[in-house]
């Protein structure tokens, strides 16, 4: 674990905030799965999940959902109509994309004394893992179209994926090595130089790095959104396994270790919930799926947390819930979209207050 402290405050970073999650927001995006990609052979199964989604986010705001195009549009909509969703709170608009992750090349929004301001990093598959031209496009386009009305967008070619950042909306973000690190993404950049742009671009004051921390089948080179999260600025939940002989047994007792000796800015140790560990899922080949119960979603309102038809579903459900005090808890199933590699937090990308009016 390293702590990182940045003391230097130029004119962007001192007038910008990275929000947390659990701030009000205005809308969640969502890239809904087509047939023009790897959706295609569960195509009906994909767009129900996502329709169970949708449906439930529009109990508590809106949702802007992005079709591939007009044919897709009627399909999400008759998905929609079938789920009982609040068509009232939808909005849908259009733009290509390579797959479903908005997590991941959605924008980020911080806020500045001036409103919100929507920050387009490069997308690059994960470290060219699969194509990501269209998704690389997706922000810039929804930007021109004018669907993010009149707030102001900045591009970057720096490479950043939305679930490899946590933040606490003060300031502190939490990250791992093992992405941020990665030669695929920013191969010029040595670690002083992504801690400048995440000071810069996201004003991070302090960076929690984690150099542990693994889960079978996924491809995004440890996402932190997938290991540990921020729910209040004092309280870190996390993947933790009791089984020694799990092959992420190792690992996850060292991430642990880690969390541990993390300190908050006032330098007070983390409150630490360690959550439920699922059965491990497979694939039809028999790989390994990254089922984590991690990779939940906060909304105004209610916590949405992925469900796997696992014996701890339930106590997981408990266990967030005593981490979001006054929010709902909603189980939402999840088995689809871990097949694909990544699930319910990957999906979605929240909108902060005054991005969506």
């Amino acid at each position: 674990m390293t702590t990182i402290t940045i003391r230097r405050q130029d004119r962007t970073t001192a007038v910008r905030r990275f929000p947390a999650e659990w701030e009000p927001q205005s809308g969640v995006m969502l890239t809904w799965p087509h047939a023009h990609g790897d959706w295609a052979p569960v195509l009906d199964e994909a767009l129900a999940t996502f329709a169970a989604i949708t449906a439930t986010i529009t109990r508590y705001e809106t949702a802007l959902i992005v079709a591939y195009d007009e044919p897709h549009e009627a399909r999400i909509r008759a998905a929609l109509r079938a789920a009982a969703a609040d068509e009232a709170r939808v909005r849908i608009v259009m733009a290509p994309s390579d797959d479903v992750f908005v997590r991941d090349h959605g924008p980020l929004t911080v806020e500045t004394e001036h409103g919100p301001l929507l920050q387009d990093f490069a997308f690059n598959g994960w470290g060219r893992k699969y194509p990501y031209g269209r998704d690389d496009a997706l922000t810039r386009a929804l930007h021109a179209q004018g669907t993010l009305g009149a707030v102001p967008l900045e591009s970057t070619d720096f490479v950043l994926e939305g679930g490899s950042v946590e933040s606490d909306g003060a300031g502190t973000l939490l990250v791992t090595a093992r992405c941020l690190l990665s030669p695929a993404r920013n191969p010029k950049h040595s670690a002083a130089d992504i801690e400048a742009v995440l000071a810069e671009r996201l004003a991070a004051r302090r960076i929690l790095w984690l150099h542990h921390g693994y889960l079978a089948g996924d491809d995004t080179d440890g996402h932190i959104d997938t290991l540990a999260r921020f729910c209040d600025p004092r309280t870190i939940a996390y993947c933790a396994c009791p089984a020694p002989d799990d092959e992420h047994y190792e690992e996850l007792k060292a991430m642990e270790r880690e969390l541990q000796a993390l300190r908050t800015a006032s330098g007070a140790p983390y409150r630490l919930v360690p959550l439920p560990w699922p059965a491990a899922k497979l694939d039809a080949a028999g790989e390994r799926m990254p089922a984590t119960y991690a990779n939940f979603l906060i909304i105004n309102g209610a916590v949405l947390v992925p469900l796997y038809g696992d014996r701890q579903d339930q106590e997981a459900l408990r266990v967030i819930g005593t981490c979001f005090p006054g929010r709902d808890v909603i189980g939402i199933p999840s088995l689809t979209l871990i097949a694909q590699h990544g699930s319910l937090h990957c999906a979605t990308m929240q909108l902060p207050r005054g991005v969506l009016a």
